[in-house]
């Protein structure tokens, strides 16, 4: 049998729900494109894609997922195959 601690368990827990995934500002994606794999990869409706691709450009960054460190790596090697510039926090 299998026992974890709970100092464990709350440290596994943490990991999954605070990995976030960002996506930066280049000067190599236009704002419709970048809108579109939002939209498609990250299940963004479109005035939620809007306004990360405008973060991104103001800001330098945003974070556009949040979730399971699994589930974040998987998205990052999507977008990455997409061309987007992206960290995963």
């Amino acid at each position: 049998m299998n026992i974890q601690t709970t100092e464990h368990i709350k440290t596994k827990n943490k990991e999954e729900l605070t990995s976030a995934l960002i996506l930066f500002n280049d000067e190599v994606n236009t704002f419709d494109y970048v809108i579109e794999q939002l939209i498609e990869f990250c299940h963004h409706d479109e005035l939620q894609a809007e306004q990360c691709a405008l973060i991104a450009h103001f800001n330098k960054k945003c974070i556009i997922k949040q979730g399971k460190l699994t589930d974040i790596k998987k998205l990052f090697g999507i977008l990455s195959d997409k061309g987007l510039t992206l960290e995963i926090k």
